[in-house]
């Protein structure tokens, strides 16, 4: 699978734009601004029809216009298919597969498999639990669309039984058996949830390491732990004992969606004691390891985006990871860079064919 060709219009900071691609390597150059990100956010929104930059869809619609659109054409196989995402103020985003619309946007999920690693992946560290669950939810739901409608009534359902809490609080009244229903569904869900991250991470945790150890020429032991109240409890039992706090907070205060992944380097916080470099490598060995999970299981070859993957890295590391993406189980790939002279002495060691963009 490659992307032969994309057409920008009013999307983020580019009026209207089109690029031809190489099969195997293309690199963006530029000084900061110009838009090489947007371009391989578009690239990830005709995956995923979402922003991986910017959750807010409207925010991604030029200053002053009123719509978006971006066109892809891949060449899947021995076909060609085309994806068109387009929003419009006041209207549903918009999704088509060969001219068909899509009813659902979770469909198109897995279709399309890529896999970017940006410096936003810092998010990853930094931020709260949330943003590591919708890393593993996200791995997972590319290839299994079963896993995928199962999260997705999950939420639903954690968010009515909130509600009702909220109305019980507020109507001083409270219905052990109206609230039962969600408790019900979340202890089927949960399980399901839960045994399939758990049997994820028993595979990626293995990968992960081997990519690090790679990156680091075994310098440093790195760990990714994860952490679930499940673990100990089944959810009925959680569900029971924090019944009474969950009526004075008005929430669900137990379940797989308090689920979190522990960054580790020598055993401690990698948020505390890695440094910027050791960060950087830990990220990257996490989406090569993404990447590797996702090839494993789909029939294409996912596409790779590397935005920016050569600042805060010494030579040595950059070496590295462009010898792990040399290697023949990478398809296309896309890159920017602010330095076009480092870019292309890097890209040239690969053999591959390239193109440069210089914006």
């Amino acid at each position: 699978m490659y992307l032969q060709k994309i057409s920008l219009v009013n999307f983020k900071n580019i009026a209207t734009q089109s690029f031809d691609f190489q099969e195997k390597i293309n690199c963006f150059v530029g000084n900061n601004g110009v838009g090489k990100t947007n371009i391989l956010d578009a690239i990830y929104y005709l995956s995923f029809a979402k922003s991986y930059f910017n959750p807010v869809a409207l925010q991604n619609i030029r200053h002053g216009e009123e719509f978006f659109m971006i066109e892809g054409s891949y060449i899947l196989g021995q076909r060609e298919e085309k994806i068109v995402c387009s929003l419009k103020k006041g209207q549903k985003k918009i999704l088509k597969r060969n001219d068909k619309l899509y009813d659902k946007f979770s469909d198109h999920i897995g279709q399309l498999p890529l896999v970017i690693i940006s410096p936003a992946d810092r998010d990853l560290i930094v931020e709260g639990s949330d943003t590591r669950r919708k890393f593993i939810d996200g791995v997972i739901s590319q290839q299994d669309k079963a896993y995928l409608q199962s999260l997705i009534q999950y939420n639903k359902v954690v968010s009515q039984r909130n509600a009702l809490l909220k109305y019980f609080a507020a109507n001083r009244t409270f219905d052990a058996l109206n609230l039962n229903i969600y408790d019900e569904q979340l202890i089927s869900l949960s399980t399901i949830i839960y045994n399939k991250r758990k049997a994820f991470l028993e595979r990626f945790v293995p990968i992960f390491n081997e990519k690090y150890q790679t990156i680091s020429e075994n310098k440093e032991t790195v760990n990714l732990v994860y952490k679930s109240q499940l673990h100990f409890e089944s959810i009925e039992a959680l569900l029971k004992t924090s019944l009474e706090k969950d009526r004075m907070l008005q929430y669900t205060s137990v379940g797989i969606h308090k689920d979190d992944l522990s960054f580790e380097i020598a055993n401690f916080p990698i948020k505390k004691f890695g440094s910027q470099g050791q960060q950087k490598s830990y990220l990257i060995a996490l989406k090569l390891a993404q990447f590797q999970f996702i090839k494993e299981q789909a029939s294409v070859v996912p596409i790779l985006l590397l935005d920016d993957v050569f600042d805060k890295l010494d030579e040595h590391r950059v070496s590295q990871i462009i010898d792990l993406v040399n290697k023949d189980e990478f398809g296309q790939i896309f890159i920017t860079d602010t330095h076009a002279e480092r870019t292309e002495i890097v890209i040239k060691k690969s053999n591959k064919p390239y193109q440069m963009f210089n914006l």
